[in-house]
């Protein structure tokens, strides 16, 4: 049976379509709270035609989504094209894991997929950095539970605040510099972009398995991970395919 999966963050959304084995197709867009139903079925349609597919093919749908005004265009496009209720984190969709932090409701829904996709796959204490438009650390217990975390702005977003709040300062891509001290405006940015994320992701992996007091594995994802690879010693493993994982297990599951 084929499933469509949509994982909508804040900046990208990702659509992915399974085949009961493997995941055949994904596909990006840029999120706008704003697309209709009938504009996401234009632009999907085309991409499932080029893939020898159409609606028809699609059994299933579940959405994870942290853009509350969208998801009701979503779950039309799911309703309306496919003629099935789709899933929904944080709505209809059993998640199967316990949340022990104080407000259960308040956890997004992209960070409990994430701990669902990661406990399927590792063992033991995990620890999820997750770098997108925010960057979020999440403790997953040993037995799959999701234990909470923190959030802090994602390297785009100090970027963009740094290039819109100083006059001076132009608008740059992130990379890694060769060396810390910058010589020119443009290198002192990206060094202190980059290695102040280093630090940052370095300095709160620390803190927080000294807090934890037991092993972690830390697991990197997210769009802009692949970045810190090579940078840092503290990510244990890079692993892309962790939301996309978790919501095909939530699928099952329900």
């Amino acid at each position: 049976m084929m499933l469509l999966a949509i994982e909508q963050g804040n900046t990208n959304t990702l659509f992915a379509i399974h085949d009961g084995e493997s995941w055949i197709a994904q596909w990006r867009t840029a999120t706008e709270a704003t697309r209709t139903a009938d504009e996401y079925a234009v632009w999907l349609s085309q991409l499932l035609h080029m893939h020898k597919l159409s609606f028809d093919d699609l059994k299933g749908c579940i959405v994870s989504s942290v853009v509350p005004q969208s998801i009701f265009n979503l779950r039309n496009l799911s309703r309306r094209y496919m003629n099935v209720e789709p899933l929904i984190i944080g709505e209809n969709a059993n998640l199967g894991i316990e949340v022990r932090i104080s407000k259960p409701s308040e956890a997004g829904a992209d960070r409990l997929v994430n701990a669902v996709g990661a406990h399927l796959t590792y063992p033991g204490d995990l620890l999820l950095i997750d770098s997108g438009t925010a960057t979020t650390f999440d403790v997953v217990a040993a037995d799959g539970a999701f234990e909470g975390g923190l959030i802090a702005p994602g390297i785009n977003l100090s970027l963009t605040a740094l290039h819109e709040a100083a006059a001076k300062l132009p608008r740059i891509a992130i990379q890694k510099p060769d060396r810390v001290i910058g010589k020119d405006t443009v290198g002192a940015m990206q060094s202190g972009v980059f290695w102040g994320y280093i630090s940052l992701i370095e300095g709160l992996v620390d803190r927080i398995k000294a807090e934890w007091g037991k092993p972690m594995t830390v697991i990197g994802t997210g769009g802009v991970a692949s970045l810190f690879e090579g940078a840092t010693t503290r990510i244990d493993r890079f692993d892309p395919d962790l939301t996309i994982r978790g919501l095909l297990e939530i699928w099952r599951r329900n």
